[in-house]
């Protein structure tokens, strides 16, 4: 939240944006180099502050430059596809053998470097984006200053921050219960739940390209509500499925594409409900209460329910999460450029 309000007060998103990179990449190489288990811990600790910045002022970049039709799908891939296909699937593969044939420090010396690329490439392609005077889809105008309680003032954007807090907690959820209840409950191999946990990763990114690409045809609120909706199929697949395994996976797959609607609510809702100058503190705002209510109080309330009710009582959990979520989304007021074209239209011919 505070990276994004600097990039929005000063204007200089690429200068943002490279020095979060710079930093968040030498914090990895800050770790290899820890000598105590607090060093280490100051060392990740720091490396998520200055990573903080990083996705907001992006999809704040993508919401300037992207074309009205496709500002869905592109901010959509740019949050989850590289990350997780990159990130939760191909990173794993490769970090995790060398850290078992050197040491684990090398492992980390080794995560520092994509970033440093990333830094490079920034620095030589990426432009600041031209002012826009428009104002957002549904917003009310612009204001020469707006905190963040303006911004809860509209609708959406309070709906966005809740289904982040939901959202959110689903998706952690399932990746810190998951294996635990396939391997302790099911009492499925370690291969095999690295296999189903695999599949995490590249649903999200293959949903990357078709969720946000629907919303852009059909309409945020309707995807967004039955996407959220298909969430409930992971739990309920975990829980209720002893057939074959194939088949399991194949359910996971398809309810983990709920994975799909987080840079929607987090992103591109915001971007086109609040003025375009405060885009990056907006998204900030729906990320940052999201990651700390969601990602934080989530598995440890899930955490404390197991401990008195077993590793069921987190999944039933996660089902509730994604069933609040989809009634939040019912409640949004639309933003899609199309169907608000759309709407606008019929509304001239009735007249």
């Amino acid at each position: 939240f505070l990276g994004g309000a600097l990039s929005d007060h000063t204007g200089r998103r690429k200068a943002v944006l490279l020095a979060s990179a710079i930093a968040f990449s030498l914090c990895s190489v800050l770790s290899g180099l820890a000598g105590s288990f607090l060093a280490l811990f100051a060392a990740r600790f720091l490396m998520g502050l200055v990573e903080g910045p990083f996705m907001p002022v992006c999809q704040s970049l993508l919401a300037s430059e992207s074309d009205d039709s496709r500002r869905g799908h592109n901010m959509g891939v740019m949050q989850n596809f590289g990350s997780n296909f990159l990130g939760s699937f191909v990173a794993p593969l490769v970090l995790v053998p060398i850290a078992a044939h050197w040491n684990w420090r090398v492992a980390f010396f080794l995560a520092g470097v994509p970033g440093l690329v990333l830094a490079v490439l920034i620095a030589r392609y990426v432009h600041e984006p031209e002012k826009k005077s428009q104002p957002a889809a549904g917003s009310a105008g612009g204001a020469s200053a707006m905190s963040a309680f303006a911004m809860l003032s509209h609708r959406n954007m309070i709906l966005c921050v809740l289904m982040s807090i939901f959202m959110v907690a689903w998706m952690v959820l399932g990746w810190a219960f998951l294996p635990l209840f396939y391997v302790k409950v099911r009492q499925l191999s370690a291969g095999e739940m690295s296999v189903l946990m695999s599949l995490l990763g590249l649903s999200a990114a293959f949903f990357s390209f078709v969720v946000p690409g629907l919303s852009d045809r059909l309409g945020r609120r309707p995807v967004v509500a039955g996407c959220s909706l298909l969430g409930l199929l992971v739990p309920l697949a975990a829980l209720y499925w002893h057939g074959s395994l194939y088949v399991l996976g194949a359910l996971i797959f398809i309810g983990w594409a709920a994975s799909g609607v987080l840079p929607l609510f987090m992103g591109t809702i915001p971007s086109e409900t609040i003025p375009a100058r405060y885009v990056a503190t907006s998204m900030g705002l729906t990320v940052g209460v999201g990651e700390v209510l969601g990602g934080v109080s989530g598995p440890a309330l899930a955490g404390t329910a197991a401990d008195h009710y077993g590793l069921t009582a987190p999944l039933f959990m996660q089902g509730g999460c994604a069933i609040v979520g989809a009634l939040l989304a019912l409640a949004l007021k639309e933003t899609a450029p199309r169907r608000v074209a759309a709407v606008a239209a019929r509304s001239q011919l009735a007249t």
